[in-house]
């Protein structure tokens, strides 16, 4: 594909525990192939110059799944940053993270700010992971900000300017994975005008062909 005009692409990365329990495999071997799934995904928009990608990766309600679960997410995700980052600036990508950080164990929180710091620079895409989200929050924690301002009259630059990350931009469009169709409290200040894009497939199985396709199904809408 060629002349992608995707400004912000926003994907809810759902079905890695209902894959690997298709496969009679533990839901861990589920979030582990969708770490790869993810890399690809991440280095094909680097080389399209998609500018803005954000991935669903962790919301306030998954800190009540499983302690050993959670416990393995939390190592996958340090194990990548610590991995991936060279790749990073090789391939100029500013990562970024929206959400509660200091929600997330301490390692975890190091490897993302240290990431966050190391590619601050880089101006390529812009990979946003959200991590210990959640869409009401963001704008509640917002309200809150702009309360603390002493601010008396809210418009929506004051409120987008007092979000996680005022820099992200309106998506134009999500995708979600795994067959579901609802948004699940994501970005829902900047999703307010998406086009939404569901996909049957989980994330494990997702690939750049089905995401070329959901592109191309963006481009032909009106």
């Amino acid at each position: 594909m060629s002349d992608i005009s995707v400004n912000h692409l926003g994907i809810i990365m759902d079905g890695n525990g209902r894959w690997a329990m298709n496969k009679n495999q533990p839901r861990v071997y589920g979030h582990k192939q969708g770490a790869k799934t993810a890399k690809m995904i991440i280095d094909y928009c680097a080389k399209k110059e998609i500018p803005f990608l954000t991935l669903y990766t962790f919301s306030n309600e998954n800190w009540s799944r499983p302690k050993e679960e959670i416990n393995s997410l939390m190592d996958l995700l340090s194990f990548y940053l610590e991995k991936e980052v060279e790749n990073m600036m090789r391939n100029n990508i500013r990562f970024n993270v929206v959400g509660r950080i200091e929600s997330l164990p301490k390692k975890t929180r190091n490897f993302v700010l240290s990431t966050m710091n190391k590619t601050k620079n880089n101006s390529g895409l812009f990979l946003t992971l959200a991590l210990s989200y959640g869409g009401r929050q963001e704008i509640i924690d917002a309200i809150n900000s702009i309360i603390d301002s002493n601010i008396k009259i809210i418009n929506e630059d004051i409120l987008k300017n007092h979000l996680y990350c005022p820099e992200l931009p309106d998506i134009d469009l999500v995708i979600r994975t795994g067959g579901e169709t609802r948004l699940s409290n994501f970005l829902l200040w900047q999703s307010a005008y998406a086009e939404i894009y569901t996909s049957e497939k989980y994330w494990p199985e997702f690939d750049i062909n089905e995401l070329e396709k959901a592109m191309e199904d963006f481009e032909n809408r009106h």
